[in-house]
């Protein structure tokens, strides 16, 4: 078989195998994260948070219409599989281009498919799998340039290559520290094989500029205002450039924050992941081939540097490592062509060609076996449908016509699928937060969403007094026709709502009503006890996933109107006070009974309602049950938690407890 077809016999192998494990494995619903946003802008041909991704939206609207008979979030989940299988399939090609059709190719697009970093975020809707295609595809192309025989078709490869480039600055733009190292390299390429006329310069020029032909997408979308959901206003050159540069997150920062963040801290997680997830052997390999490192080393350091986010928070570590997936495809190149070069070398020197390229087939076959078995059971999320079922508790769970203020990806990005893409509950009325600072935001939703009165231009959480601004309590007292809820909380920095409004509890929600609204504590407990029906156990889910998010949400909810009368109860006196303990402890006993394994902070919780109602008379219980349970829950929140800051005052109360009950007994006895 000759080299080129053994190359391409190689890289569609690759590219089936990789699809015939990604397309099984992909979620059949929404995911956490950005990927309700994104979908919703899909759904809606809006565009996506900065810089926009035109790219990856119209794809994903035109596979939509292509395939309308799947939910929108199993197609485009499906759709980026297909993604991250032909970038591993470039890694196989490139490899091939550079040392030869051999198992360092598969092993270069093998290890880095099923490395359970590019596993996780090649199966759901994220922007990741079409920036690793664009990688892929840079590397192909890179490696076609470089071994083409003539300077016709070195030209051929590098118009496509300049196009490759300005198309993947419309995905993600980490790849500009790639493409600032490819271009400079292939015009030097050229010019030194007299192959740099400065007609090739003007065409390569066009074919780079060509490349962001899909930006336009974004000033067509934000002028027409179709989409319910949209993010910026793109009609200016001023908006456009504002959203292509990010500069409301902060140009060359991961989020819009002034944190610290320390650089070798970051470079050692991400070594760490490298170790963990690419494996020894594949980093032993890469070493092989050190000279072609720089650009990854490069790719480090800088993300390291704008990274900023604190990484010892498990959450936001996951948002981070999805930024290490573009030096991953570079180590996996390299650790490829180690093999290849390795392969070579001891067949030059040590002959017994067919001993070699078995041991280094069997090497490659194990490693990806090992990797596979290694990671299938966290990266097959087939029956993960957790933050789905959230957002369909939680938008089931609303009164008719409720306005709903979302704050966070969770609520905010699955929720609106639900009800744009899915069109679940249409009465329901959805208003971001965060977004609700923005002045575009407020004047394009006021044509989507005529029932909701905005008071001003947009939400100043503080200074609302000048620029036509309003404050949340404005905002409030304008939309008081209906039920207003908010969904997670409240943005900080506004109190004004304060002076006129209550949050009552409601599940993970709390509904905001006039501070002159009658609470009837009874009803209101008996109405909220069994808004959801969640069966999920208690951390259940990895750490840094937004389904552990979701699942701790809905547990915390189980016990919110008792934290909420406890509160209430804590501002009163005599008989409202015991009144309000007493219904607290009740709903804290019938959460607590009623599970194996919760939440440690329950048991404080309920250890403290217990001391409070002692402390109040007692109610219907007796003093010895109040003691009983209260020492017993202090106990097991100190067993589950010990190191809290309060475990000595715990302690002593434990002891102060226990010394009470003794004396009752002996009263007793007498």
């Amino acid at each position: 078989m000759s080299s080129d077809r053994l190359t391409w016999t190689l890289t569609g192998a690759t590219v089936a195998g990789v699809l015939a494990l990604y397309v099984p494995c992909a979620p059949r619903t929404v995911p956490g994260g950005d990927s309700g946003e994104l979908m919703t802008a899909a759904c809606e041909l809006g565009v996506a948070h900065p810089p926009g991704y035109p790219l990856f939206t119209v794809i994903s609207s035109l596979m939509l219409s292509l395939l309308p008979f799947s939910s929108p979030a199993h197609t485009i989940n499906v759709l980026c599989a297909v993604f991250g299988a032909v970038a591993s399939g470039a890694l196989c090609f490139t490899v091939c281009r550079v040392s030869g059709p051999g198992p360092g190719a598969i092993l270069a697009g093998g290890v880095f498919a099923v490395s359970r970093l590019v596993w996780q975020w090649s199966i759901m809707v994220e922007v990741f799998s079409l920036n690793n295609l664009f990688v892929g595809a840079l590397f192909a192309l890179s490696a076609s340039f470089h071994s083409a025989e003539s300077v016709n078709q070195k030209k051929k490869f590098a118009l496509w290559g300049a196009l490759c480039c300005g198309l993947s600055l419309c995905n993600q733009h980490t790849l500009i520290l790639y493409v600032i190292v490819i271009i400079p390299w292939a015009l030097l390429h050229l010019y030194f094989h007299n192959g740099l006329s400065f007609y090739d310069l003007v065409s390569l020029g066009m074919c780079f500029l060509a490349g962001f032909v899909p930006y336009i997408y974004l000033p067509i979308s934000s002028y027409l205002n179709r989409a319910r959901w949209s993010w910026g206003d793109q009609t200016s050159l001023s908006g456009l450039l504002k959203h292509l540069l990010r500069t409301e997150y902060g140009t060359f920062s991961l989020a819009k924050t002034e944190a610290n963040v320390d650089h070798m801290k970051m470079l050692k997680a991400q070594w760490d992941h490298c170790v963990n997830d690419l494996s020894i052997p594949v980093l032993a390999l890469a070493v092989l081939s050190v000279l072609l490192s720089l650009r990854n080393s490069i790719y480090s350091m800088f993300f390291a540097w704008r990274a900023n986010l604190d990484i010892e928070k498990p959450l936001l570590l996951g948002v981070v490592e999805r930024f290490w997936l573009q030096a991953d495809a570079g180590l996996c190149v390299l650790a490829g062509l180690g093999l290849n070069w390795s392969l070579c070398w001891l067949n030059r020197r040590l002959d017994w060609g067919v001993i070699w390229s078995t041991g280094a087939w069997i090497l490659t076959a194990g490693l990806i076996s090992h990797m596979i078995s290694l990671n299938y059971r966290e990266c097959d999320q087939s029956g993960n449908d957790v933050v789905d079922r959230f957002g369909r508790e939680v938008v089931f769970s609303l009164p008719e016509g409720s306005l709903v203020l979302t704050r966070g990806d969770l609520p905010g990005n699955t929720l609106r699928y639900l009800h744009y893409c899915q069109g679940l509950r249409p009465d329901l009325s959805l208003v971001d937060q965060e977004m609700m600072t923005y002045g575009w935001y407020v004047e394009k939703l006021q044509k989507h969403l005529p029932r909701v009165n905005f008071p001003g231009r947009w939400w100043d959480p503080i200074n609302s007094a000048e620029k036509k601004t309003f404050s949340i309590e404005e905002f409030l007292k304008h939309n008081m026709h209906r039920p207003v809820f908010v969904c997670i909380g409240l943005t900080e920095g506004d109190p004004s709502w304060e002076r006129s409004f209550s949050r009552w509890p409601w599940g993970v929600c709390e509904q905001l009503v006039p501070v002159k609204t009658p609470f009837d504590p009874e009803k209101w407990a008996q109405r909220t006890l069994h808004l959801y029906n969640w069966s999920e156990a208690h951390d259940s889910f990895h750490p840094g996933s937004w389904e552990r998010v979701a699942n701790e949400e809905m547990w915390q909810a189980r016990i919110k109107t008792a934290f909420f009368l406890f509160g209430l109860a804590e501002k009163m006196e005599r008989e409202p006070q015991a009144r309000l303990y007493e219904l607290s402890y009740n709903l804290y006993c019938q959460t607590v009974d009623a599970q194996v394994d919760y939440p440690a902070n329950w048991d404080k919780n309920l250890a403290l309602a217990a001391e409070r109602l002692l402390r109040s008379g007692g109610g219907s219980y007796s003093p010895d049950t109040l003691l009983s349970r209260s020492i017993l829950h202090f106990t097991l929140y100190l067993q589950k938690e010990p190191t809290d800051t309060q475990s000595k005052a715990i302690r002593s109360a434990i002891s102060y407890l226990r010394k009470e009950r003794d004396r009752l007994r002996e009263r007793q006895k007498v």
